[in-house]
């Protein structure tokens, strides 16, 4: 059993994705932990897939407390949890930090003493799915996860908040409450806007059209399938540090669609030309493998028959050849059992990639 730094018991108010996945991974660590949900079914399936029990009517004495539920009611139950556990931390595992830190100070039924114990959150993992099926131990293994103590926060109680994240494998980041949510309003909630506005698009769409999908529709509309009810929520609650990034998408559209509207005319592939530029950069900026700055990696285009055993044929022929997969990817043909897998390493090892796989009978695209 690997050791942790928690001791436990610790309560995990709230059984859905994130909240389940933090009682697995604590459960792989062998820290005691209680389940609690509104829904029964959900907390049931959580105690079901081994996240942990549940409190009923269990007396527990918590070293933590995780507030593990949507963004409209994490306020209300992190004061509950503050006064029902009086020796106990409580956190937050929300994606929005500053509307919820605003309702736990003005709850008039708290002191200093008890928000003294009260730490924000926010583990940046989660999936397409949501539901306590969905959850993985794994979860937010190398995952970033930020603390966001509050200026009267317990240091004491920001060491237990820490070693949550810490027992859960993320890598540990420490943001201020306002800094954390106009982050998170630019590299989380404002993709997951324009992903639904690009997917909205495609409600009229005729058959035809979406038969020619390719990776880069799915791609951008990936995120799309989240979790609605969710997001109106996330949306809502940090609307203040959101609108400034839509209000300057629309201007970049106003830009392009005044370009486009005489694409001939003077300037117009200037314009054309640095939004395309603009976006290079911007992109260029993302950090690349385990947060390393960005390189850019060699591609090989690999063509795969459709039958059971080629990817795992394929990979293990590239592994036994010593070379290191950088990032992976695979695109199907339209309308032909075939697909094609992009499969990056170091520019340094690309030819040697390349003919490894054309000795071994692979097709590569170059």
């Amino acid at each position: 059993m690997l050791s942790s730094h928690l001791a436990g018991p610790v309560l995990v108010i709230g059984t859905g994705l994130l909240g389940t996945s933090v009682g697995l991974g604590l459960r792989a660590k062998g820290v005691p932990v209680y389940l609690a949900d509104a829904s029964p079914t959900a907390a049931g399936v959580a105690q079901d897939i081994g996240a942990g029990l549940l409190l009923e009517q269990r007396a527990i004495a918590p070293e933590l407390v995780v507030i593990g539920a949507p963004p409209d009611v994490t306020a209300a139950l992190v004061a509950d949890a503050l006064l029902a556990y009086p020796n106990a931390t409580v956190v937050d595992i929300a994606s929005v930090k500053g509307s919820i830190l605003s309702a736990v100070l003005a709850d008039e039924r708290l002191g200093e003493a008890e928000t003294s114990r009260y730490v924000g959150t926010h583990p940046m993992a989660g999936r397409e799915k949501s539901g306590p099926a969905a959850a993985r131990g794994e979860l937010f293994t190398s995952m970033p996860w930020v603390i966001c103590a509050h200026g009267g926060a317990d240091p004491a109680r920001v060491k237990v908040a820490e070693a949550l994240a810490i027992d859960l494998g993320a890598t540990m980041h420490r943001m201020s409450v306002a800094d954390h949510d106009q982050s998170v309003a630019l590299i989380s909630h404002f993709p997951q806007a324009a992903s639904s506005m690009i997917a909205s698009r495609l409600l009229n769409a005729e058959a035809h059209q979406l038969a020619l999908a390719g990776n880069g529709l799915r791609d951008t509309t990936r995120i799309a399938a989240s979790d609605e009810k969710l997001w109106i929520q996330i949306f809502s609650h940090n609307a203040q540090a959101l609108v400034p990034i839509l209000t300057g998408m629309k201007e970049d559209l106003d830009r392009l669609i005044s370009t486009l509207r005489n694409p001939h005319g003077p300037g117009a592939l200037l314009d054309l030309s640095q939004l395309m530029t603009e976006g290079n950069a911007g992109k260029a900026r993302i950090p690349g493998k385990h947060g390393a700055p960005p390189q850019a990696f060699a591609l090989v285009t690999v063509l795969v028959d459709d039958r059971p055993g080629q990817i795992a044929r394929l990979l293990a022929e590239i592994g036994e050849a010593g070379i290191n997969i950088e990032d992976l990817r695979m695109e199907h043909s339209a309308g032909h059992q075939v697909g094609m897998v992009d499969v990056s390493v170091v520019p340094g090892r690309r030819d040697e990639l390349i003919d490894v796989l054309t000795k071994n009978g692979w097709k590569v695209a170059q």
